[in-house]
């Protein structure tokens, strides 16, 4: 998949694509839903898929001091994305001046001008241009006179509810990642940098590969059975194993850190990206007694992701 940060002067070969347009923010089951159908015109029509969206989240830009809510920060959405297949993901710059361009002037600039598209497609709650002022009606409209189709997919729930980016963070801040996974279509991935820790996992025989969050929204505080993957060229190897998110009590540590102990790894994985899956919440954060007492009870996390583990795979 290429990945392009303007719309402007776009190959050849890039234009007249059939053109997902949203967030995407997790790429779950609904999202997945409308960019599948614009793959399945460009199938029919035989013209580029791709996949418009925006960066950063414009939550981001109103609410700035919001507290981490990303389900999928940009690296990891284009990951996720570029596995369906799309050909082209096309990433516009979200500003106070993109916020002022009118909703007409966004379909004529970037849609029209820009991307050349052929058909449009988005999700039935899309908005977009000054003060959310477009909609699925004007796309339709507008598609008529300037000459793309356009079509609007509706709401794709599970029986009980609309699959939603909302519902899937609820999931994660109430200790449910098997539930999230059920709206994500996988599990939920934290992809980070390795960063240097303070090596005390390795001192008491459970070493960790530390992450800090960034962008990411905060799952519940505990312990989790996790799937590990190291990116090795185009493939990914992936290792069971079980993690902690928390502020290590036991310590008397303030900053939050993911730790993840890999089993049956022993090499060092100090500036890599790991991609972490969280598979299911063992249990809440807790401060023990002393050092015995915390890796009895790392003994007992890690046989419990093993057994958890071993009923999935990959």
């Amino acid at each position: 998949m290429q990945i392009f940060r303007h719309f402007e002067n776009l190959p050849t070969e890039v234009r007249g694509a059939s053109v997902a347009i949203g967030n995407f923010d997790g790429v779950h089951l609904g999202h997945r839903a409308v960019i599948g159908e614009a793959g399945r015109i460009a199938h029919d029509q035989g013209i580029p898929w791709a996949v418009l969206s925006f960066e950063p989240h414009p939550r981001s830009l109103f609410m700035p001091e919001g507290e981490p809510f990303r389900l999928t920060p940009f690296r990891t959405k284009a990951h996720h994305i570029g596995d369906l297949g799309v050909d082209n993901l096309i990433v516009l710059h979200f500003d106070e001046a993109f916020t002022n361009l009118s909703a007409d002037d966004f379909i004529r600039q970037v849609l029209v001008e820009g991307l050349g598209a052929r058909h449009v497609v988005s999700g039935y709650d899309f908005v977009f241009g000054h003060k959310r002022a477009g909609n699925c009606e004007l796309l339709l409209q507008k598609g008529q006179q300037e000459g793309f189709d356009f079509t609007c997919v509706s709401a794709v729930d599970d029986g009980q509810a609309v699959y939603s980016s909302t519902r899937i963070r609820e999931c994660l801040r109430a200790g449910d990642p098997r539930a999230a996974a059920l709206l994500l279509g996988r599990e939920f991935e934290i992809d980070g940098r390795v960063e240097h820790g303070d090596a005390r996992g390795r001192t008491i025989g459970f070493p960790t590969a530390n992450l800090h969050l960034g962008e990411y929204l905060r799952p519940a505080r505990g312990v989790y059975a996790i799937r590990a993957g190291i990116d090795e060229g185009s493939t990914t190897r992936w290792y069971d194993g079980v993690a902690n998110y928390g502020s290590r009590p036991t310590f008397d540590e303030k900053d939050t850190i993911f730790e993840a102990h890999l089993f049956d790894f022993d090499s060092d994985l100090y500036g890599q990206h790991l991609r972490i899956g969280l598979v299911d919440y063992l249990r809440p954060e807790k401060k023990f007694d002393g050092i015995d007492d915390l890796k009895a009870q790392i003994a007992i996390d890690s046989d419990n992701a093993r057994r958890i583990l071993a009923q999935d795979t990959k």
